[in-house]
């Protein structure tokens, strides 16, 4: 998402201030006044000049005022502006570097196994949460159904996928009661019709021959198929590892228990995140801060991912989860790098070049 051509109508000077203040909220995770601005930035102004431009930019939405008393804050379309327009590129450090360089000598042989080292590097390198995905290639069908009946309000089904997977549930009656019978016959069913089928496989004809087949047992399928729905859809979905979700503890922003829990049941449910980076018509970096995600408890945090793509088809991505807040310049270089590896390995096997010893950012937009 990029800030509208309209929006960014800012004279120089409020470039200049919105770029101190969130490059000094990223750093301190605190309001920021125009005293700090004054004494720590070549701008030419007076104090009551940059409150001024500060009381506009809060009045155009890029600043918030927390308290009545403090400084200002970056809001989102703040954070956006400085994503889009305003960051300076991170040169990253000779040992970076060298960090991401060893990858390649690790010589790992399988995709998996290198997003989870990439993703647990970018989450040791940003100090944030790493996340690797490796998305499902092919559809998923099921190979063989088997029934356990328990009792008449209890059966456990059981689904073996055509990636070998073994998936239960445990059904509780609600149209009717279970019978043994009914049970047994009810996996002879499935076998006969669902067999070698995915999830969009499993059309309307099929479920009304189902329907027809069990005959006066007919009204325990709608609840069945439904739940075999979602153990098609589950295995589709693909496969998301988290690597430091430890270092989210150490940001303010988390500190509100139930906020976090929250946000870390995202991360466990995973298919909210799938579907962000599942829905990417990008093959860039793609940056989501706050409530771009669409997904509520996310909203005081940014996702940053970048996709590994080798002839036009989508392999995996690589990403951070952190706080809006969230030192931007060198997650994107951080990101970039890994995935310019990684494209390497899977293509001609290359390293990166060059290095700053000291790393940084230099000037100029990213």
């Amino acid at each position: 998402m990029a800030v509208s051509s309209e929006k960014r109508g800012l004279s120089e000077r409020k470039k200049q201030i919105l770029k101190a203040i969130v490059d000094a909220h990223i750093e301190g995770g605190e309001p920021v006044g125009s005293k700090y601005i004054l004494q720590s930035q070549h701008i030419n102004c007076s104090s009551a000049t940059i409150r001024n431009e500060m009381a506009e930019l809060e009045e155009m939405g890029y600043l918030e005022q927390p308290h009545a008393s403090a400084g200002r804050v970056p809001s989102e379309l703040g954070y956006r502006f400085y994503v889009d327009a305003l960051i300076e590129r991170y040169a990253m450090t000779t040992n970076e570097i060298a960090q991401i360089n060893a990858l390649l000598k690790a010589k790992m042989g399988e995709l998996d196994q290198i997003l989870l080292a990439a993703s647990n590097l970018a989450s040791a390198m940003t100090n944030y949460t790493g996340i690797a995905i490796k998305p499902k290639l092919h559809s998923v069908s099921v190979e063989k159904f088997e029934t356990i009946y328990l009792d008449h309000d209890h059966i456990i089904l059981v689904a073996v996928d055509s990636d070998g997977n073994v998936k239960t549930k445990h059904l509780h009656s609600e149209a009717q009661a279970f019978t043994q019978a009914a049970v047994t016959k009810l996996a002879r069913v499935l076998n006969s019709t669902l067999v070698g089928l995915s999830a969009e496989q499993i059309t309307l004809p099929i479920m009304m021959r189902i329907e027809k087949e069990m005959g006066i047992d007919s009204a325990i399928v709608s609840n069945v198929i439904k739940v075999i729905y979602d153990l098609l859809n589950e295995s589709d979905s693909g496969e998301m590892r988290v690597s430091g979700i430890d270092r989210l503890l150490q940001y303010p922003e988390y500190s509100d228990v139930t906020q976090l829990q929250g946000l870390l049941g995202t991360l466990e449910k995973k298919e909210d995140i799938l579907n962000l980076v599942s829905q990417s018509e990008t093959e860039d970096i793609n940056v989501l801060i706050g409530s771009e995600s669409q997904v509520k408890v996310m909203n005081n945090s940014a996702l940053v991912f970048k996709p590994i793509v080798k002839d036009g088809k989508t392999l995996g991505a690589i990403g951070v989860l952190g706080p809006r807040r969230m030192d931007y310049a060198k997650v994107l270089a951080t990101l970039e790098g890994l995935s310019g590896n990684i494209s390497n390995m899977i293509h001609a096997n290359k390293q990166l070049n060059g290095g700053d010893p000291d790393g940084g950012n230099e000037n100029g937009g990213g």
